[in-house]
This record gives structure tokens, C-alpha cells and sequence, in this order.
């Protein structure tokens, strides 16, 4: 049997996208290119929220750094902040 490499991310979720998903946080294993939009669309399948909408929304940080490129290649270990818009005055 072969062994493909693989890629393990760990996502946070805040805000509304912590409501949408349920969760705090999740790790997820990609292939060994995955990209930041691959990850998201493993998240849209084990959600009954409609996750997407909330998604297409948010702001991302990957390891406490800005990126809107959704085709970013993601790397083992890296973090992935999802945050929604935040409101506040």
C-alpha cells in the first residue's frame, strides 16, 4: 500500500462561523497541495448551517498572517483563523 503525503490544518472559528459550524476548532487533513479552498469545502458537508453563506463572508489569517487567496497552498501544521465580519461601535 502507498502512502500519499498529507497535510494537517488546524482551523478556529469566531464569531458567526464558530455559530454556523458548531465548533471552536477543527484540525483537517488535506493532500499534500491542498489549498485554503479545499479546506473550506470540507467544512460545508458536515455542517447543517448554511456554512457557505456564512464562508463567503469571512476574513482569514493563516498563522496570524492576512490572505484573501482562497488558492493559497496551506503547509502541515499551519493555523487558519475563519472570522465574519465583526460589527461594534
Amino acid at each position: 500500500m502507498t502512502a500519499y503525503p498529507s497535510t494537517t490544518v488546524h482551523l478556529r472559528f469566531f464569531a458567526g462561523a464558530r455559530a454556523a459550524t458548531g465548533r471552536d476548532a477543527i484540525d483537517l487533513t488535506l493532500g499534500a497541495s491542498g489549498t485554503l479552498e479545499e479546506a473550506l469545502g470540507l467544512l460545508i458537508p458536515a455542517s447543517d448551517q448554511p456554512l457557505d453563506r456564512v464562508l463567503a463572508r469571512c476574513s482569514f489569517l493563516i498563522n496570524s498572517v492576512a490572505t484573501t487567496d482562497r488558492q493559497r497552498v496551506l503547509h502541515d501544521g499551519d493555523r487558519v483563523d475563519v472570522m465574519p465580519p465583526f460589527a461594534g461601535g
